[in-house]
């Protein structure tokens, strides 16, 4: 079996062998250090380029926006590279999920609904210039969300196989839709506390395209690992999982929860 761990890195991380690898650092530079062929999924939430929750933005601004109250400088948790940055660091990720994706393993890669922006339609294009693009998946949310008109309800995630063999799928009841309706599969939209990432994704999500392109054993990657949600479901699928962050404050909470879950898993059923 392939040493997923970054030969030559000097990172920290939190290892558990050969369960998990947690790196604090730069995606782009850890992962030019993993070994060609090596990954069976990427599975990630990075960031949209919108500047979610900083000082400008609706997310922060809400309440103000309403009328209903002020804007509060030291409520603002702005997210690393959410600039315009944030679509020049997609599509160097996208040249390396390439190399260390073994043939016919997927990259599911959460992104925006509609808007001004058409990000969804430019990120497709990007995917399949360089892996081969499958399908978009809609997750709607539920609960109408943030904005004025035609109301947020609904984001998408991007799923694009590596080129060479035939798509790793492991459903075999032939009734996946392209859709993830309200409730199904128990993904339920989070609205964050102030103490959790402001676009943090539900665990079941994540669990959702791991079941469905990765088996027991599979080596998961997550390179804008956020607080760790896709490590917590790998973890309790039986996968492996390698994470990166690059804000130390997210590492910590994705280390504690992940710890979480594998401690979870050691506790017999009876005290569950």
């Amino acid at each position: 079996m392939t040493d997923p761990r970054p030969q030559g890195a000097a990172r920290d991380y939190l290892a558990t062998p050969p369960d998990v690898r947690l790196y604090l650092g730069d995606c782009l530079e850890v992962m030019k250090t993993l070994p060609d062929n090596s990954v069976d999924a990427v599975v990630t939430d990075p960031p949209y380029g919108h500047n979610n929750n900083n000082n400008n933005d609706l997310i922060h601004r809400w309440e103000a926006a309403l009328g209903v109250g002020i804007v509060n400088q030291e409520d603002a948790r702005p997210i690393a590279n959410d600039g315009v940055e944030a679509n020049d660091l997609f599509r160097a990720a996208i040249r390396e999920y390439a190399r260390i994706l073994k043939p016919g393993a997927c990259c599911c890669c959460c992104c925006c609904g509609g808007g001004p922006d058409p990000q969804f339609a430019r990120w497709s294009l990007w995917l399949d210039a360089v892996l081969e693009f499958k399908q978009m998946v809609v997750w709607d949310k539920g609960p109408m969300g943030m904005g004025w008109h035609y109301r947020r309800s609904y984001e998408t995630v991007l799923v694009a196989q590596k080129k060479g063999a035939a798509c790793k799928w492991y459903d075999e009841t032939n009734k996946v839709e392209n859709i993830i309706r309200p409730g199904a599969w128990g993904v339920r939209k989070i609205i964050p506390s102030a103490e959790q990432h402001p676009t943090q994704k539900p665990v079941r999500l994540m669990e959702l395209f791991i079941r469905l392109h990765t088996e027991p054993g599979d080596l998961v990657l997550d390179p804008f690992c956020g607080s760790g949600s896709t490590g917590v479901a790998a973890i309790s699928l039986g996968r492996r999982f390698l994470g990166i962050e690059i804000d130390p404050g997210y590492f910590a909470i994705a280390k504690r929860r992940i710890e979480e879950a594998q401690m979870q898993l050691r506790l017999p059923m009876e005290v569950r």
